[in-house]
Order: C-alpha cells, then structure tokens, then sequence
C-alpha cells in the first residue's frame, strides 16, 4: 500500500475521491460495462462534442460523475460497512443518475453548437469575437461535465443561449455591445488575473463570483433570458470588494 501526502487539502480530497471511484468501479463491473454501452444519444452528443473532445472522453465524464452521484454524493465512506451500504444503495439508481446527467449535457452541447455556429456566421469584430470565444471556452471546456459545479451544469445552457442572442443583437446595434462589453470587461480582467495568479488553487468564494460574472452577461446581453438573482455590475463590484478584503 502507497501512501501519499499532499500539501493541498482540495488536491488530497481530489484523489481520495478518484480512489474510492475506482473501488466502487470495480464492484459493480457489470452493471458499469452496460452503463458504458447503453448512454442515450452517445453519438449524437459525441458529434456536437468533436471540436472539444473524443467521444471515450464524453463517456468517461458521463460515467465519473455518475459514480460520483450515485455513490459518492455525501459523505465519504470511511469504513467497510459504510462503503458497501452506500454500494447497495447507489446500485439501483446509477442508470438513471446517469441518463440525467446525460440529457443535461446534450443540451448543453446542442446550445453550444447552436452560439459556436451563430458566432462563425456572425463575423464580429475581433474584440468581440475574442470575448465570446473566451466565454464559450470557460463554459464548455474539454471536461465540461466533471469540472462545472451540479448546481451550474444546468444553467450552463442559458448562458450559451445568451451568447447567441448576443450575437443576434450586436447585428443589429454594435455600439450598444461596445458599451456593455466596457461595462463586464475590468470585472472580468480582474477575475481572470486572480485565477492566474492563484494557479489552480481552489477557492470557493472566487468559484461562486465566476458564476456571477456569466449571470452578469445574462442581464448584460440577453436580459430576456433572466437572471435567478439581481446581478449589477455595481453589485459585482462590492461582492469583489469583500472577496479582497
């Protein structure tokens, strides 16, 4: 037996995770070599996913969160009971946790093909361009599925819809996009060099602002679709503020 130590608590909890996926993986092979087969819409989802990733890779994602949902959802198991109690329970609802998680990245792999489509037509200017392929790269990146929170997959198709009402309306009134764009862009250059800086390092209060920033772009950009929350770039500021203090 290998024992490793971390100087991160969040890398340490990471692969403690991973190794107990692993563990249940292996007493359920069966049940998990016809979930690998029986996705919905895997290559329907694989071909909207090509310019991103392979569809191993799309599968791989699906079934890890499923295990992580199904299993290992609440607190971690920490003795032989309670692991096999929580393999017991997790059996008979991991087909169905992963058809969820299946059909909430379908629709956010349709939205994205819809804004990648919408923004090659579109030909924007290059500081548009720029910001919107920036956005759709943070919102749908190769591991879009395992790295974005549960609570945020399933806003994650609003915010691409966004972008491709954004684009719909910058035809039609390009100074007003300049405006907003001047409005979101220090918030988010300051964001973005934070994250930089911090170099993987998770913070939780920093993950949440992330998130406000893409409901900013929401009230910004594409006020129709509605925001779960009043967000302002005023409001952003002070949130910012506190977050540095």
């Amino acid at each position: 037996m290998v024992i490793e130590v971390f100087d991160e608590p969040d890398m340490a909890a990471a692969r403690h995770r991973a190794g107990l996926r692993r563990l249940v993986a292996l007493q359920i092979r069966d049940a998990l070599k016809y979930l690998e087969k029986n996705i919905p819409d895997l290559q329907k989802m694989a071909a909207l996913y090509m310019n991103v990733g392979t569809v191993d890779e799309l599968r791989e994602q699906i079934v890890e969160l499923a295990l992580d949902r199904a299993f290992l959802a609440d607190a971690m198991p920490t003795d032989a009971v309670m692991f096999h109690k929580r393999i017991e329970e997790g059996r008979g609802r991991l087909t169905l946790i992963a058809n969820e998680i299946a059909r909430s990245a379908g629709t956010v792999l349709t939205e994205y093909a819809t804004a990648t489509r919408k923004l090659k037509d579109a030909r924007a200017p290059k500081d548009v361009n720029d910001d919107v392929m920036g956005q759709l790269g943070r919102l749908v990146p190769k591991r879009f599925i395992t790295v974005t929170p549960w609570a945020q997959l399933a806003h994650l198709p609003r915010y691409l819809k966004g972008v491709t009402l954004r684009l719909d309306k910058w035809r039609t009134d390009p100074a007003r996009d300049a405006a907003r764009l001047a409005e979101l862009r220090p918030l988010e250059q300051r964001y973005l060099r934070l994250v930089a800086e911090r170099k993987g390092v998770h913070d939780a209060r920093l993950g949440e602002f992330r998130w406000l920033l893409e409901e900013l772009r929401v009230s910004l950009f594409a006020q129709e679709l509605r925001t779960p929350q009043p967000v302002s770039v005023k409001r952003l500021e002070k949130t910012w503020a506190q977050l540095n203090a």
